[in-house]
């Protein structure tokens, strides 16, 4: 794990997009307070303009929405933060296999950036190797529908491959009497082969994440 012990642990210098982003990882408990006010202003920004409401969630320094990441890469430029992902390594259950994955979830890019290959290339040259570095079996994350296009680029270098007809179970983050304390959400699942192959991967098509969406 010595690659992620250094706080600029992973830097990217292939600047084939525009403007070149330099891609770092860091431990959450690296993490300084000034980190995540500035990840939390970014998300408010990136989320709210899809739905005002999501960047309340992002109030105050919180730079996470659900279960909290254990692994971040961000892409940085002159701006500041232009890309996040999230990792965290956890147990699912399809059927009765507890299946372990990283997750890689809580995905932003800046407004301006998108379009530009940004997320194509992040995944293929900083997000891969990571997961690789982590020997996890299984890459393991969850899109809305309108991206399947997207996530298809994404995964045309066989990093991957994209799950229809799967449902997702996931627990609120917050306990709270008035609203419901899980969901089951019709979402395409992307798995990863890292460790192991597909043909590894339990059948089912109900997937219960135990916890809350990263």
């Amino acid at each position: 794990m010595s690659p992620f012990n250094e706080r600029n642990p992973v830097e990217d210098q292939d600047h084939c997009e525009r403007p070149p982003l330099h891609w770092k990882t860091y431990w959450e408990n690296e993490l300084r307070p000034d980190d995540h006010a500035q990840l939390a202003e970014f998300f408010r920004v990136v989320y709210g303009a899809v739905n005002r409401s999501n960047a309340r969630i992002f109030e105050g320094n919180r730079s996470w929405a659900g279960a909290r990441p254990e692994l971040r890469i961000i892409g940085y430029d002159a701006r500041g933060v232009a890309a996040h992902y999230g990792v965290l390594r956890r147990f699912i259950r399809l059927g009765t296999v507890d299946q372990f994955v990283a997750e890689v979830g809580l995905y932003a890019v800046r407004s301006d950036l998108e379009g530009s290959g940004v997320s194509r290339h992040a995944a293929m040259n900083v997000v891969y190797p990571t997961l690789r570095m982590l020997k996890v079996p299984f890459g393991f994350g969850t899109v809305r529908h309108e991206l399947r296009r997207h996530l298809e680029r994404m995964g045309r270098h066989g990093h991957g491959r994209v799950l229809s007809g799967m449902r997702v179970r996931s627990t609120a983050p917050q306990v709270a009497f008035e609203t419901p304390q899980m969901r089951v959400e019709d979402v395409l699942v992307a798995v990863i082969p890292i460790e192991c192959s597909m043909d590894d991967w339990p059948a089912g098509t109900l997937i219960d994440r135990n916890g809350p969406e990263l």
